[in-house]
């Protein structure tokens, strides 16, 4: 069995499968299977947990796909041809993205189980210079637009006190003539990118594109309802001009869809690119909301880059949430001995609220 980064864990044969399931495993959470032909294990993984399996190009037993489908399992078909093309010079839309109704017949789907299953040279090559031109795409894109990043965690939900916050952020940073950049994702992610998108419009608009998307919290059980009720919430605001806004997921975390709300879509298959990537464009300063591993990861990652850098090429790092930053995860206390007496030391910030988060942000542009 191959295990790769952190809770991911990719099986591709079903002796690698029987062993890991024999050794006790009752929690697929984060495993990807890809290519199995699961008929005859209908028994064994009816009685784990599926809810955030992903299942590429498998077979199952009549009745299965519906069932592992209904717990919140991501089930894609497979694909032999890469869906992405290697020689793109653009960064993608929503639309292009979601060329179907259906989320696992969608580009997005289709080059998310053709990256699980093909590690030939060739699609490693194509993947390569997919993200180069993706690369390229985004340089092009972010020249004289001032980047704000937007980091926290994809676990939150729509209709929580923290998902309003999140996309009240991105809002107030919109109107204040920023361009906000987030992974591209679920969650805070999406929030921002929603505040971001409609910054040019009353309030009120916001307000009720929360109450839209409260009805589908979250993109588990289901991608296609939780995506319905963003294009609901784009229909309702069509006559409200979109404020660009950027959106860096990547296919390494297929099973978190990217959002409807980003303006631009830089999408990569290498995860690791991509994060470097996304802390880089953000020259205006980050904001970091509550989340797990991930924004830890981002936070430590940009620290980094700011520890070595001279004072006039350092931007905001804003931590919002006090108890979350200073007990929940500590990281507060390590970046802040991190910075003392470095040239990143003013620019390092702990706050309670989205408000305070924005005004440092405009305060230092």
């Amino acid at each position: 069995m191959k295990h790769r980064a952190g809770r991911i864990v990719t099986v591709e044969s079903l002796a690698e499968l029987d062993r890991r399931l024999a050794e006790g495993a009752r929690h697929l959470t984060g495993w990807r299977l890809i290519g199995l032909d699961l008929r005859d294990r209908s028994r064994e993984l009816a009685d784990r947990d599926t809810s955030r399996t992903t299942f590429a190009g498998c077979t199952f037993a009549p009745g299965d796909e519906l069932l592992h489908a209904a717990r919140g399992a991501l089930i894609l078909p497979d694909v032999s041809a890469a869906p992405a093309d290697p020689h793109r010079a653009t960064l993608y839309t929503a639309d292009e993205l979601y060329d179907t109704p259906d989320y696992r017949g969608s580009l997005d789907g289709r080059a998310y189980a053709w990256s699980q299953g093909h590690d030939a040279p060739d699609a490693l090559l194509g993947r390569v210079l997919h993200d180069d031109g993706i690369d390229r795409a985004l340089a092009g894109w972010v020249a004289g637009r001032r980047l704000v990043g937007v980091m926290g965690g994809h676990a939150m939900r729509r209709g929580e006190r923290d998902y309003a916050g999140a996309a009240r952020l991105g809002r107030l940073l919109g109107r204040a003539g920023f361009t906000v950049a987030t992974g591209g994702g679920p969650g805070a992610m999406e929030a921002a990118n929603l505040g971001a998108r409609l910054s040019a419009a009353d309030e009120m608009v916001l307000d009720e594109a929360l109450v839209t998307l409260a009805t589908a919290p979250s993109y588990h059980p289901s991608v296609d309802a939780w995506l319905a009720a963003a294009r609901v919430v784009l229909t309702q605001a069509a006559d409200v001009p979109a404020t660009d806004t950027l959106g860096v997921p990547t296919w390494h975390y297929g099973h978190e869809p990217p959002n409807l709300f980003a303006t631009a879509i830089a999408k990569y298959f290498r995860n690791a690119q991509r994060e470097a990537i996304l802390l880089q464009v953000c020259a205006s300063g980050i904001v970091f909301l509550p989340g797990a591993g991930g924004t830890v990861q981002e936070i430590f990652q940009d620290a980094c880059e700011n520890y070595y850098a001279s004072e006039d090429a350092i931007a905001p790092m804003v931590l919002v949430g006090r108890e979350h930053w200073t007990e929940t995860l500590p990281a507060w206390a390590l970046l802040r001995a991190l910075a003392k007496g470095r040239p990143m030391e003013p620019h390092v910030h702990l706050v309670e609220t989205v408000d305070e988060a924005a005004e440092i942000v405009t305060r230092g542009a």
